[in-house]
C-alpha cells in the first residue's frame, strides 16, 4: 500500500464518483478504478458499492475513510517541513510494473539521491492511456514494449531491455507441473489475452510469435484493466496467458509462471521521450534506468535515439 493509493480511495470518496475523481486527479478512469481495486484487493474488503453514475463507501469503506484521511494529513505535514514549504520540481513517468521489473527501484533512488528537489511521478498505466497522455503533453518519459501498432508523434525511443516471455497458469492448471513449456502446447488452449482498447498490439503481436509454430492463440477473454483482472480471469477459466517474465514479481501464489523451450521471441522494451522539450531531468533519469537494466543483465543497448515526427518503436 502506498499514500498514492489512499489520495486515490480518498478523492473517489469525497467526489462519490470514479470519473469526477479522475478528472480532479488527472487520470484515466480505468487506471483509477485498478488503483482502487488493488487497494481493496490488499485489504481484502469491498470499499466502495459501485452504481452506474456513483460510488458509495460501505461500511468497511467508511471506517477505512477517517483512518486514510488521518494517515494523508500527517503525510502532507511531513512533507512540508521536509520541503520547507517550497515547491519541488515534478518529472512525470509513465510505465508498467512488469516492465521495470528489478530497475525502478534502483534507479528511483540513484535519481533522488542526485536531485532531491525533484519528486518523480509514477503513473502505472496501459500503453494506450501511456500514448494519449504523452501526446497531451503530460507525460515527461514513459516506458513501453517495442510494438509498430504503439504511435505517438513527436518522440524519440532507446531500448531499455529485452524481456522474455513465459508462460502464466494457475497452479491446478494440467501444464503447470512442467518446468519447461513447449510452444507446441498452446494448440487449443483456451488462454487470457490483453484487449486492443488499452493494450493495442498484444493480441497481434501473439499471432506473429506463435505462427512460425503453426498456432493461432485461441483467446478465451480479453482483458483491459491490466494484470489484476488478468489474474482473476486466468483463475476463474482455468487458462493460460503469455506474459512477460516481469509478470513473476506480481503474480499472487495461486499463480506459476513457466519457461518456453524453445524460447519464444523476446520483447523489447524501450523508453520514449519528447523529441523537443525535454524536461531537464528526464534523460538523466533514462540513463539511470539504462544503468540498472545493464547492472542487472538483461539489456540491449543500442545507443542510438530514433528520432522524427511520426517516430515509433519497431
Amino acid at each position: 500500500m502506498e499514500l498514492r493509493h489512499l489520495r486515490y480511495f480518498t478523492a473517489v470518496a469525497a467526489h462519490g464518483s470514479f470519473r469526477r475523481a479522475a478528472a480532479i486527479l488527472h487520470l484515466t478512469q480505468p487506471a483509477l478504478s485498478r488503483q482502487v481495486r488493488d487497494l481493496e484487493d490488499e485489504l481484502g474488503v469491498i470499499l466502495f458499492a459501485r452504481g452506474r453514475n456513483a460510488a458509495t463507501l460501505t461500511d468497511a469503506g467508511e471506517l477505512f475513510c477517517e483512518e486514510a484521511r488521518d494517515v494523508l494529513a500527517r503525510a502532507d505535514l511531513a512533507i512540508q517541513r521536509v520541503r520547507g514549504e517550497k515547491e519541488r520540481e515534478v518529472l512525470r513517468v509513465g510505465y508498467g510494473p512488469t516492465l521495470t521489473a528489478g530497475i525502478m527501484p534502483g534507479a528511483l533512488e540513484r535519481f533522488q539521491s542526485a536531485t532531491p528537489r525533484v519528486r518523480i511521478e509514477l503513473c502505472d498505466l496501459s500503453p494506450r492511456e501511456m500514448a494519449d497522455l504523452a501526446r497531451k503533453g503530460r507525460l515527461d518519459l514513459f516506458i513501453a514494449p517495442a510494438d509498430p501498432h504503439f504511435i505517438v508523434p513527436g518522440f524519440q525511443w532507446i531500448d531499455l531491455r529485452r524481456s522474455s516471455l513465459v508462460l502464466v497458469m494457475p497452479r491446478i492448471h494440467p501444464l503447470a507441473k512442467l518446468r519447461r513449456i513447449a510452444p507446441m502446447r498452446l494448440r487449443d488452449l483456451p488462454m487470457v489475452g490483453l484487449g486492443r482498447e488499452n493494450f493495442p498490439g498484444y493480441v497481434a503481436r501473439m499471432r506473429a510469435i506463435l505462427k512460425p509454430f503453426g498456432i493461432s492463440p485461441r483467446f478465451v477473454t480479453l482483458v483491459n484493466d491490466g494484470v489484476s483482472s488478468m489474474f482473476a480471469e486466468l483463475e476463474a477459466n482455468n487458462a493460460a496467458a503469455v506474459l512477460a517474465d516481469g509478470i513473476a514479481n506480481m503474480m499472487p501464489r495461486s499463480l506459476v509462471a513457466r519457461p518456453f523451450s524453445p524460447a519464444l521471441p523476446d520483447i523489447t522494451i524501450q523508453i520514449g521521450l519528447p523529441a523537443a522539450r525535454t524536461h531537464p531531468h528526464a534523460e538523466n533519469f533514462a540513463r539511470l534506468l539504462n544503468e540498472e537494466a545493464k547492472r542487472i543483465g538483461t539489456v540491449r543497448q543500442t545507443g542510438n535515439w530514433r528520432r522524427g515526427r511520426d517516430s515509433n518503436p519497431r
